[in-house]
């Protein structure tokens, strides 16, 4: 498994490396010292594993999660036990508190074999999790559980579960980078989930009126009809 080194302090970067000498499953494939070193390496190196601290000068661990398409892995590594609620809150596999216990890395990396790697593609597939933020809000997400994106300006609305967090991505972006297979955009308001459409009726003024299986009701433009059947060969 891949993995890549996230802390600003070299000494602890040294000292993590040693303790996983003793894991050959893990390649170290890099280290980065501060969130745009770790942004720049894990666009280019495409590891399976972060492990990640949390304060860095600049901006924070939770930061570069929020700031990737899609998130690899991640065990945090810090000396704050205070964060410890924060990352499993946002379903980091584990948390490591400074200095690291030889056996509580063990059992983090025995947590990291149970659990399935999601593979690293150039489209975000449904299946990929994202890292979304809001305030002090943190959660790993899988694509497929995104019911729908609403449009607010330069930001999107994320819906999901009972959770609708608004994050710093233009619908446009997201449009750009979803699978096109299982999102649709509606409207210059909205992107479905086709998967979670339980009702379709037409709107009087040739469009289509949605409903989610989340209860959702969500109005599909006129210009955007002919797409969809094509799409669902309706």
């Amino acid at each position: 498994m891949r993995a890549l080194l996230i802390d600003d302090e070299r000494l602890a970067r040294v000292e993590l490396r040693r303790l996983l000498g003793a894991h050959p499953g893990i390649e170290i494939v890099g280290e980065a010292a501060s969130a745009e070193e770790a942004e720049i390496l894990i666009e280019s190196l495409h590891p399976d594993l972060l492990f990640l601290d949390v304060q860095m000068p600049g901006r924070t661990g939770f930061e570069l999660l929020e700031s990737l398409d899609s998130a690899p892995r991640v065990i945090f590594v810090t000396a704050y036990d205070e964060h410890a609620l924060k990352a499993f809150e946002v379903s980091a596999i584990d948390y490591l508190v400074k200095p690291v216990a030889p056996e509580r890395l063990a059992g983090a990396l025995a947590r990291v074999a149970a659990e399935p790697v999601p593979a690293v593609a150039a489209a975000l597939p449904a299946s990929r999790q994202v890292f979304v933020r809001e305030g002090e809000r943190c959660w790993f997400v899988k694509l497929a559980d995104v019911a729908l994106f609403e449009s607010e300006g330069n930001y999107t609305r994320v819906y999901f579960e009972r959770h609708r967090p608004l994050i710093g991505r233009t619908l446009t972006y997201l449009e750009e980078r979803l699978d096109p297979e299982v999102f649709f955009r509606v409207s210059r308001k909205y992107i479905v989930n086709l998967g979670k459409i339980a009702e379709i009726h037409p709107a009087i003024d040739g469009g289509y009126d949605l409903k989610l299986e989340s209860g959702q009701e969500v109005s599909m433009s006129r210009r955007r009809a002919q797409g969809f059947r094509e799409r669902l060969s309706l």
